[in-house]
């Protein structure tokens, strides 16, 4: 099966930013996403760049930016989508939060967005899909060339483990501490097309698996490979997926920043016939396991000889590394802000400190909910 892969211009970006809506009252997820999807959809249509859209639960509300050239065309998008959903959510007795999981509420208590795509996801995973009660980040990075794709996959999979623990946000689940920074990356790789993709060679490898899954109907068409990094060949770009749902629009800012900065930095390095970095598959596994469990304090696999380093140490080291691409970008106050959350600690740290100041029980639970809804409001204000 050929795939056509549509022109992008090299190194712009887009932005896909899940959110939870909130009731006001009792802080537990509110399924009311339709009715204000309904209030905004002639403000923001779907065929049109910015715009709103649905998603598998009807607690959740996707930001989708237009393509941009710089981070900060992109995070604007998503403030002005943001502060209109925020406004029309109050009508409904609702609020935002940015984040990997809910503290507290339960998959059971939650509805299925009506959807012909939905329900065969729903009839397919059954229990683990009604579970996915999970929101991400999605950075869509332009690519020039199809044939660039694969080598900056892996590029981007062995730098998987810094986007992830940045951007870590899920470590409350169902009422409990999970003892994972990021327990959405576990609970989403249970879906079969779902995680790291296969460990291709070249872009017919991934015509190749594509056409085998959707030829035993395991996929209906190629978005539903949900990998960590893949390709869009309808936009003509590399989709960063590893990412947990960022708390603030500064996370996401930064988030956004290091995957574009990284992607034009290894394209660089193929205008001058150079070879990308590229693992070992059971290293990359590894390495993200370990982003999941321990975030920014996790000590990764560096290079094909199994080197090791605390991964704080490492982002610092590429932050240093891509600032003056980053320049060059337009996009070097966002990230310097990855600095900054090393420095005040990632949104799980943050739950888990509120979390453990209330004293762990149902009000802690709550409270780390108002602390989201207080980050998320700080960050548009800003």
């Amino acid at each position: 099966m050929s795939i056509a892969f549509a022109t992008s211009p090299r190194s712009t970006l887009g932005i896909e930013w899940e959110l939870a809506l909130v009731d006001r009252n009792t802080r537990a997820l509110s399924c009311v996403a339709p009715r204000i999807l309904s209030d905004l959809r002639s403000q923001y249509p779907s065929n049109a760049f910015p715009h709103l859209a649905s998603e598998l639960l009807e607690n959740t509300v996707e930001l989708v930016t237009a393509p941009h050239a710089r981070v900060c065309d992109a995070t604007a998008d998503l403030r002005t989508l943001a502060g209109a959903v925020q406004t029309v959510a109050a009508d409904h007795g609702a609020t935002l939060i940015g984040s990997g999981s809910h503290p507290f509420s339960r998959w059971e208590e939650q509805t299925v967005t009506p959807s012909e795509r939905y329900d065969r996801f729903i009839e397919r995973y059954r229990w683990w899909g009604r579970n996915m009660l999970i929101w991400g980040v999605h950075v869509h990075i332009g690519v020039d060339r199809k044939d660039r794709v694969v080598p900056l996959m892996h590029a981007l999979l062995a730098h998987l483990p810094h986007l992830l623990a940045l951007s870590a946000s899920s470590p409350l689940w169902a009422g409990e501490a999970t003892g994972y920074a990021s327990n959405r990356t576990l609970m989403f790789q249970q879906l079969s097309t779902a995680g790291l993709p296969w460990d291709f060679d070249e872009w017919c490898d991934v015509e190749r698996v594509l056409a085998d899954l959707a030829k035993t109907s395991i996929i209906a068409e190629p978005t539903e490979a949900r990998w960590d990094i893949r390709p869009a060949p309808r936009w003509g770009t590399i989709e960063v997926r590893a990412c947990d749902g960022a708390s603030t629009l500064a996370e996401i800012g930064a988030l956004a920043a290091l995957a574009q900065c990284m992607t034009e930095h290894f394209q660089t390095l193929l205008d001058r016939g150079e070879s990308l970095p590229r693992l070992q598959p059971w290293f990359v596994r590894e390495n993200k396991w370990r982003a999941a469990r321990y975030g920014l304090d996790a000590h990764i696999i560096v290079d094909r000889h199994g080197s090791e380093m605390p991964l704080r140490a490492h982002l610092s080291e590429l932050v240093a590394a891509l600032t003056p691409i980053a320049h060059r970008l337009g996009c070097a106050a966002e990230l310097a802000d990855v600095t900054r959350v090393l420095r005040s600690g990632s949104s799980a740290e943050r739950q888990l400190a509120v979390f453990e100041a209330h004293g762990r029980g149902p009000e802690a639970l709550r409270a780390v909910v108002d602390s989201l809804i207080g980050e998320f409001e700080h960050g548009l204000a800003l």
